[in-house]
């Protein structure tokens, strides 16, 4: 987020700046490179492909993003589905903040 130029960047780096850190560690690596092997995502190690991974290992419901393209995707997701089960790893839901928040309910 850093690197970005976003409106409210600020505002959204206040927001995140207690949020830990997770780990880049050996088993992640590994859910990695399995992704871009099997071709569920692109070779872009520091993409998509690492934060299905962190997604997945740390079994968080969510991945939130507006990835359309590789992450919430309905026809990429049995194929996610299906690689994550053979490593036997949780598959979180890939939604867009729409998607997770709704588009706004009429008042």
């Amino acid at each position: 987020m850093e690197g970005g130029d976003f409106p409210q960047k600020i505002d959204a780096l206040a927001l995140v700046e207690s949020v830990p850190l997770l780990d880049i560690d050996e088993p992640i690596a590994d859910i990695v490179d399995a992704y871009i092997k099997h071709r569920v995502m692109p070779a872009d190690p520091a993409g998509d492909a690492l934060h299905l991974a962190l997604a997945s290992y740390h079994r968080c419901d969510f991945l939130l993003t507006w990835n359309c393209r590789h992450l919430a995707n309905a026809n990429k997701f049995a194929h996610i589905r299906r690689v994550n089960g053979i490593m036997g790893l949780f598959v979180p839901s890939l939604v867009t903040p729409l998607e997770l928040l709704g588009e706004g309910e009429p008042s």
